[in-house]
């Protein structure tokens, strides 16, 4: 059974739904902008005025449910069903007056400079205020990243110092082989001895070479290899010293994101930010 105690009037352009509250027995007049609120916040300020409504929904004609997030705007175009606890409304909005075009495009130019005017007030604070944000997430990540810039730096050094090492033993060496080969050739041995052993010499390094390409799958050039070897000393003294290598990039990566969002919100042309504002912060 149905009730025709909720009533919908407009005031001013606005919409005013007049109904009785259940437990205080009272009408109450609710004024909504339709183009603005909601059925789940018109709902949700029924439930305010009256403690004891356990159940408020609102179904169409044919049964039904309305979303919460639909506009009232859209809900008053047509009839609708209103139940508040087990009581039903039969709700009839009246039907409002169209606009004419020109006073629709007035009232769009109207909303468009409403909104333009909130952007020019509420912009700047908020993009002040994004830079401060920036700016503590920058220090912040500086102050993790310090303690960690230290140590890579002494683990990159003892690297480099050890890989430089191993280059200066790979020279000393082959200078070595070099010599042993000349006495044994002009001193000891004549060349019809020592051709076979400088052949099997060079084959054995030609077999190195490949070997190191099957293990690596990379070609034996100096800088690679010496990269390569200093990587390797980087990454064990790393573990040695508990140095945290992706921690440690994780770091750089949000410090670089953060210095380029920061670098972007300074932009005043791309943000349209007051220049003199970002020079004063420069």
């Amino acid at each position: 059974m149905f009730s025709s105690e909720v009533t919908v009037n407009y005031r001013h352009g606005l919409p005013v739904i007049t109904l009785t509250l259940p437990t205080r027995s009272e009408l109450c007049q609710f004024t909504v902008k339709p183009m603005v609120t909601t059925v789940g916040t018109f709902l949700q300020d029924v439930r305010r005025e009256d403690k004891g409504i356990e159940r408020a929904e609102v179904f169409t004609t044919d049964g039904s449910k309305v979303s919460d997030a639909t506009l009232m705007e859209v809900l008053l175009m047509n009839d609708f069903k209103l139940i508040i606890n087990n009581t039903a409304y039969s709700v009839s909005p009246p039907v409002k007056e169209k606009l004419s075009s020109e006073h629709a495009t007035e009232m769009e130019d109207i909303k468009s400079l409403v909104h333009r005017l909130f952007v020019a007030l509420h912009l700047e604070d908020h993009q002040i205020r994004k830079e401060r944000e920036l700016l503590q997430k920058l220090d912040r990540l500086k102050e993790e990243l310090l303690p960690l810039e230290q140590m890579k730096a002494r683990i990159m050094d003892s690297a480099d110092a050890k890989t430089s090492r191993l280059l200066w033993v790979g020279l000393a060496l082959m200078s070595t082989q070099g010599g042993a080969l000349a006495w044994l050739t002009w001193w000891v041995y004549s060349w019809d001895i020592m051709e076979p052993v400088t052949y099997f010499i060079t084959y054995g390094s030609a077999m190195a070479f490949y070997a190191y390409f099957v293990l690596t799958r990379q070609d034996y050039i100096y800088p690679d290899a010496k990269d390569r070897q200093f990587l390797h000393y980087f990454y064990r003294k790393s573990k040695r010293q508990q140095f945290n290598v992706e921690r440690y990039n994780k770091l750089k990566e949000d410090l670089a994101e953060a210095e380029e969002s920061l670098r972007r919100l300074r932009q005043p042309l791309h943000l349209r930010l007051p220049i003199q504002e970002i020079n004063g912060k420069d």
